[in-house]
Formats: C-alpha cells, sequence, structure tokens
C-alpha cells in the first residue's frame, strides 16, 4: 500500500498531521508490512499557514502510482482550485483507490474532477463553496462515498485518519491505533 501526502502553500497543518499520524501508524506500528508513504508536492518545500515549513519527499511527481490520495485544507485551496498546473497534476492521482481530504481539500478534489454526483463534506464555512464540484454536501464529520473520503472541519482529521485505518485493517487495528494515541480524549466536566 503506497499512500502521497500532498502538501502545498498556505495549508493548514493540523489537518495534515491529524490525518498523517494516525494513517502512518499503519507502518510503524507494524500492522501493516506493506505499508509505505511519500510527502508529495508541486514544490521542494512549502510553509503552512502560520509559517511552519515541510520539505517534500517528491516534487511533480505523477500521482498515479499511489493506492491512496490524501489532501489537508487551508487558505492555499482557495487559489489552488482555479490552478491549472497543480488542478493538472492532482488530476494524475485518478487511478488512485482511495482519494481522502480533510476541510477545504475537498474543494480540491472537487475543482479536479473527482467529486462529481458524489456526496461530500467540508468545513462547515465552506459548505456553499463545495456545493458546485459534488451531487450533495453532506454535514457530517467524516463522509465515505467508496473511492472517496472526505472530513469536515480541522479536528476532523484524526477522525478521517482513524476511519481509514480501518477501511485498510480493520475494526481492531482502528482501535489499537485509537488506544496508542490515546483518542479520543474526554474532558473532565
Amino acid at each position: 500500500m503506497k499512500a502521497a501526502f500532498v502538501i502545498f502553500d498556505r495549508m493548514t497543518s493540523l489537518d495534515f498531521i491529524g490525518f498523517y499520524d494516525p494513517v502512518t501508524r499503519l507502518g510503524s506500528m507494524k500492522i501493516m508490512d506493506d505499508f509505505e508513504w511519500r510527502i508529495c508536492s508541486v514544490s521542494r518545500q512549502v510553509a503552512d499557514d502560520r509559517g511552519l515549513r515541510i520539505e517534500a519527499d517528491t516534487v511533480a511527481e505523477p500521482l498515479d502510482a499511489y493506492d491512496l490520495v490524501f489532501l489537508p485544507g487551508g487558505l492555499g485551496t482557495r487559489t489552488l482550485q482555479t490552478d491549472r498546473a497543480f488542478l493538472d497534476w492532482l488530476k494524475s492521482a485518478g487511478p488512485a483507490r482511495l482519494k481522502v481530504s480533510v476541510c477545504t481539500g475537498a474543494l480540491l478534489l472537487g475543482a479536479a474532477g473527482f467529486l462529481l454526483g458524489r456526496r461530500a463534506t467540508t468545513h462547515p464555512g465552506a459548505y456553499q463553496e463545495l456545493e458546485p464540484y459534488c451531487g450533495s454536501v453532506v454535514h457530517a464529520r467524516v463522509v465515505d462515498d467508496g473511492d472517496i473520503v472526505t472530513a469536515g472541519g480541522v479536528s476532523s482529521a484524526i477522525d478521517a485518519g482513524l476511519h481509514i485505518v480501518q477501511r485498510l485493517a480493520g475494526p481492531a487495528a482502528r482501535a489499537r491505533v485509537a488506544a496508542q494515541m490515546d483518542y479520543p480524549y474526554r474532558w473532565d466536566s
């Protein structure tokens, strides 16, 4: 199983890390021996919406060799929705059997044409922006529509990651990863 984690300037890092952490535990906790991943971008280094810098493993390489392609959200999605070069690169993910987004990453999946006629979600503040791209906007934390999985606002990244862990390795793997992450945290009243 090969996963591509897409990064871009002005993304929201928690969207990225919240998903990355539970999913990459498939490998680090030896749940899936063949799980591997790469950080993919159209530039070697990006800066998130607060200036944190992250370096890509691959630059502008096609995404067609990956089984799973993940997109975070963030302010950068607003300009990338109309960036023809970025969208052409993203469209190379067509063969991936799972395409996943968190927050406004769904806008990028939509702009690339992956959400046509599909059910999807995004950050509640971007529901209207998502409407033209998909069949229906669902007000839910995680929406699984077969080969497309979308998640709501920033903190839903962890839920999306655990959902994918379960899809790939079963409920026991999800429970094991969640326990290792001490998730969910419950507030003491």
